[in-house]
């Protein structure tokens, strides 16, 4: 077999010699058709994608925000925080970031969500607009597909430019993209690895760029190693049906094999340093909600081939009416030879299958079933579903009866997604939608097929393939912005609100000194990396375990099953964490269910310890367990007894029981006795409604809800009255409960205070904070446990004047025993994962480096005994 059935892209037989090289410099000479088609992608995706934008009146073209569910809670505060990283306005750097959750390791984060080399375009963007910088760096991550898939499919086969420009752009504007990967930026990195790994296996086949490719598979890693992973097992199934195709000697596909295993392994221990930190991360984090998979219909399945039709939980696979219909005609398209007609159609048709099969379904999303929507992979399909439909179109225009053959299939599948409740709802876009693209598709490739010679022909035809493909694709997009914006919560982009946040945290900042916590009443579960300050709030898919456990048995609040902690405003947990300023900020007005009101952002201040204090030597052999109590578990942390807790009781009949708690089903009132005035607090984490002292005061907001996936915060009501009794009125807007007793606490200021003046009088004189160390100067004679306020997450090493070890802890906090002598104290955050990382990084790098001189050597070996040397080019 020679070289043209393998790559496809050069045809006829290789010239030899002299005839050789004047070949290769002609065609080097000519422009390459394949940035013809990249550009022609790029741009009909981009133009596309923002059109959506514009009719579906959403930023920045429109009133209406795109910042739905983590794009406004994750994505966005992670690139803000890159764009104060980037310019030197960040506490912390790349290993703590110490902005978030008390402090929090970052690396993994940044091989979550920023690692890509498209995120560090945030620099060029002003602060105030990083909702454009995100918006800007999607768009162009998905041209970029576009543009990778245009280049694969002229690789694969020679064929016309546009076209492949057009099918590069339906990839790029696929459901998958569009519906899902849209608002999760960081996923696209896949979309745009998918193609760049099927060219490496191409390279692998023929022995071409052996470099190059090892350091695509790195940079696919880096840049989002979730995705990567899929794209990967996409690349190697084309790979493998290629050599089925190609009818190599076995030893020669074993060959191609194995470049093509050891090209993806050196580039997979390149990006090591950041994938097994990530991994060890995943490791460390609190446990999600455990997913179980449910195949969609055989309705609902086909449904999703169509334009215009949206769903959260089902397989996002269209790819455009023209590349449907190409897709469905290459088994009856005669022109094809028969193994490569039968070889693309049953690798699609078994994709499609192993995304309805549980075992396949994990298989795909490396054995952790997602967290969410249960088809990340369909991309993957909507890929070779292009592929498939080139192959249609490089081999000449499929005749009458493959175009009849493919029309019949296509009425078919929309027969059966008739019956799909996803094309009912918006029937009176979909149908149309499909009609007029059908019209479009089935009339440009009869048009193109007439057009043999016909410049005029051709022309209009591909007016009309490129004109039904931008309709349906800006359609579908913004049907899928719109049905976002009605089914998940949504965020205001950056505004006058966050800017007075920003600005009320800048001006009480004085970080390390003490913290800053920038609100309660947040924009978004990672308001700290949004407008600064050091806050409780974080929320990743690798927040700690040890933190949400914690934060929780204080009383804090959560979102998402725990990953998304939210700020605990409470004066002992304020000044267990050294939070000496707190910013409070008027509700959002963006989120309507709120109680609305108005007002500047204002600031209280605290006199709290420093992040480091010294407790005897008692306290840290106390067991690292806490009780049912917030109340008492704040005691512990603080060291001392300051709250009261009162018997309580519930007006009306009582419900529920002493163990889950008090049903609350409507407007009641719980009673209790405190001390005159004291301060009171209710915990009560499973009643959603609002709470209020009837003597006067801020009603508070309690939320949770019946599933578990959020929980209420402890909050403050006021101050007891003389008379020393405590009427809480509670309006449920849900039934919820309250604990039967413990749901009250009265804060006695006076003995808070005292353990205030105890804990600075035995803290460090001095906290220094660098990115990943931590330095105190302890007070002369210091003995016991020093206990720093910073959560004690896997990777903490210490030392007090000895050798560094790992850091014991104390409640959830760092603690380190002190000797006799101690005068300082430092720690050291090691990233787990990074040592071995960097090891297989080393290793891979040094292997790369010796195969490449190996390979040098042979070349210059070969030139001197005179031999014939074909340069890959």
């Amino acid at each position: 077999m020679n070289r043209t059935t393998l790559t496809g892209h050069e045809q006829g037989a290789k010239p030899a010699g002299g005839e050789e090289r004047e070949t290769v410099s002609a065609r080097r000479l000519q422009a390459d058709p394949r940035w013809a088609a990249a550009l022609l992608a790029a741009v009909l995706t981009t133009v596309a994608f923002c059109a959506a934008d514009v009719v579906a009146r959403s930023y920045p073209f429109g009133s209406r925000t795109r910042s739905v569910n983590d794009l406004g809670n994750q994505y966005v505060p992670f690139h803000a925080h890159l764009w104060d990283l980037l310019h030197g306005r960040a506490d912390g750097g790349l290993l703590v970031n110490w902005q978030s959750g008390y402090g929090s390791s970052f690396l993994p984060d940044v091989g979550t969500y920023v690692s890509s080399p498209f995120a560090l375009l945030v620099a060029v963007f002003p602060r105030d607009e990083i909702d454009l910088a995100v918006y800007t760096i999607t768009v162009l991550k998905t041209a970029t597909a576009g543009a990778a898939m245009a280049c694969l499919l002229l690789t694969l086969r020679r064929g016309r430019w546009w076209a492949a420009g057009l099918l590069g752009a339906s990839y790029a504007l696929c459901g998958w993209s569009l519906a899902l990967a849209s608002y999760n930026p960081m996923w696209l990195d896949g979309l745009i690895a998918l193609p760049l790994l099927c060219l490496v296996g191409e390279w692998a086949l023929t022995g071409r760029r052996p470099l190059v490719g090892v350091l695509i598979v790195a940079l696919a890693w880096i840049a989002n190693f979730y995705t990567a992973y899929m794209a990967t097992l996409g690349a190697a199934l084309v790979l493998l049906l290629r050599l089925v195709l190609a009818e190599l000697p076995w030893r020669r596909a074993l060959a191609v094999v194995g470049r093509a295993a050891v090209t993806v392994g050196l580039g997979i221990g390149l990006a090591a340093p950041l994938v097994i930190v990530v991994y060890s991360g995943t490791k460390h984090a609190y446990p999600g909600r455990e997913g179980h998979f449910a195949p969609v219909g055989a309705d609902d399945l086909l449904a999703r081939l169509l334009p215009t039709t949206y769903s959260y939980s089902s397989p996002a696979l269209y790819v455009g009416i023209t590349a449907l219909v190409l897709a469905l005609a290459l088994p009856f398209h005669r022109a094809v030879p028969v193994r490569v007609r039968a070889g693309w159609t049953v690798l699609v048709l078994l994709v499609a299958l192993s995304l309805q099969w549980a075992p396949t379904s994990l298989a795909w999303h490396a054995f952790a079933a997602p967290n969410g929507s249960s088809y990340r992979q369909a991309f993957v399909l909507c890929a070779l579903l292009v592929i498939a439909a080139w192959h249609a179109l490089a081999y000449g225009m499929p005749d009458w009866w493959a175009l009849g053959a493919a029309a019949g299939l296509l009425v078919l599948v929309a027969a059966v997604a008739s019956r799909s409740t996803l094309t009912h709802q918006h029937h009176h876009h979909t149908w149309p939608v499909v009609l007029l693209a059908a019209a479009g598709a089935l009339g440009g490739l009869a048009l193109l097929g007439l057009g043999n010679g016909r410049p005029v022909l051709v022309g209009l035809a591909a007016l009309l393939l490129v004109g039904a493909q931008f309709g349906e694709a800006a359609a579908t997009s913004a049907v899928a912005t719109r049905m976002r914006l009605s089914q998940m919560d949504d965020y205001a982009p950056w505004g006058d609100r966050q800017q007075r946040e920003a600005d009320a945290v800048a001006q009480a900042d004085a970080w390390p000194r003490y913290r800053t916590e920038p609100g309660r009443d947040q924009t978004v579960a990672n308001d700290p990396m949004m407008v600064g300050g050091q806050g409780s709030q974080y929320y990743s898919s690798l927040t700690a375990d040890v933190l949400s456990r914690t934060m929780t048995a204080l009383g804090d609040g959560w979102t998402s099953r725990g990953r998304s902690l939210q700020s605990l405003d409470n004066p002992v947990t304020d000044a267990v964490f050294s939070v000496g300023a707190r910013v409070h900020n008027p509700p959002d007005p963006h989120q309507k269910w709120l109680p609305q009101g108005g007002g500047p952002s204002t600031v209280t201040r605290e006199d709290v310890p420093p992040l480091v204090t010294v407790r005897p030597t008692a306290a840290h052999s106390t067991p690292a367990a806490f009780g049912p109590s917030p109340y008492r578990n704040q005691e512990l942390l603080l060291g001392a007894r300051v709250y009261t807790l009162p018997r309580t009781a519930l007006s009306g009949e009582r419900k529920g029981d002493e163990v889950r708690g008090l049903l609350v089903d409507g407007p009641q009132t719980v009673s209790a006795q405190c001390r005159a005035g004291s301060s009171v607090f209710l915990w009560a984490p499973h009643y959603s409604g609002t709470a209020q002292l009837a003597s006067g005061g801020e009603r508070k907001l309690f939320r949770s809800d019946a599933e578990g996936t959020k929980i209420a915060a402890m909050q403050p009501l006021g101050t007891v009255r003389a008379t020393g009794r405590v009427r809480i009125e509670l309006t449920p807007n849900r039934l919820g409960r309250i604990p039967a007793q413990g749901a009250v606490g009265c804060l006695d200021t006076a003995k808070l205070r005292a353990a205030v003046g105890r804990l600075k009088s035995s803290g460090a004189t001095e906290v220094t904070v660098s990115d990943g160390t931590l330095h105190a100067r302890l007070p002369a004679g210091s003995k016991g446990t020093a206990v720093v306020a910073v959560p004690r997450i896997a990777g903490w090493r210490c030392s007090a004047g000895g050798p560094e070890i790992a850091a014991s802890e104390f409640h959830g906090l760092i603690a380190v025993p002190l000797g006799a002598s101690a005068t300082s104290l430092t720690c050291t955050f090691h990233p787990p994962g990074l040592r071995l990382g960097a090891a297989v990084g080393g290793a891979s790098l040094l292997t790369l480096i010796l195969l490449g001189t190996l390979a040098a050597v042979r070349r210059r070996t070969t030139a001197r005994s005179g031999e014939p040397t074909t340069t890959a080019h």
